[in-house]
């Protein structure tokens, strides 16, 4: 089973992730941040990830410090559970249609965090989540999961299908990166370690 739980307290924020990877898509998700947790859910059943997720944190402020540290939780519970990495395909990569949006992630386990982020023209609010700060949550979770990150938007669309379409596009890249691959021997790396 490869799983993970990982658990992260600070003065602002109070967070466990535990994620299964060769799961059913099965969720529990409560973040504060309703879209957020709607984002997830979708993260969890379009990657077939069995994900519970339990969060609480300073929202009186501003949503910033809990959405950095979802990104940073889930991005260790990703490193975790993928283990060592022998037998994966390392790679993934889906390019997703959402109505009008149309989004492309691409992304390599390999040890070496990158992010390039260009998410079209969303507008800066979804109700009152500050859309900037999923820029920070992709920040911390390819830092942590020391994960190398495209997420596009090919074509922009209405922001709530865009943000849409990166989770379900991102859920699938990071499924096939994951998936064990019968014909991989070992890691695969020339290096022989990620």
């Amino acid at each position: 089973m490869r799983n993970a739980e990982v658990i992260r307290k600070t003065a602002e924020t109070d967070i466990r992730v535990r994620i299964e990877l060769d799961g059913e898509g099965k969720s529990s998700v409560s973040t504060g941040v309703p879209f957020m947790d709607h984002m997830l859910t979708l993260f969890a059943k379009h990657g077939l990830f069995d994900l519970e997720v339990q969060a609480n944190g300073d929202l009186e402020i501003d949503a910033h410090h809990t959405m950095e540290d979802l990104g940073l939780t889930l991005g260790e519970a990703l490193l975790n559970a993928v283990g060592d990495k022998k037998g994966i395909n390392r790679y993934g990569h889906f390019t997703l249609p959402m109505d009008e949006t149309l989004a492309q992630v691409a992304l390599d386990l390999s040890g070496r965090p990158y992010l390039v982020y260009k998410p079209g023209e969303p507008k800066d609010y979804i109700k009152d989540l500050d859309t900037a700060l999923f820029k920070e949550f992709f920040v911390a979770l390819s830092n942590k999961c020391q994960m190398n990150l495209h997420i596009h938007i090919l074509e922009s669309g209405e922001t709530h299908h865009i943000f849409e379409a990166i989770f379900k596009c991102f859920a699938r890249a990071l499924s096939m990166a994951v998936a064990i691959n019968p014909r991989v021997k070992g890691v695969p790396s020339t290096k022989g370690s990620l």
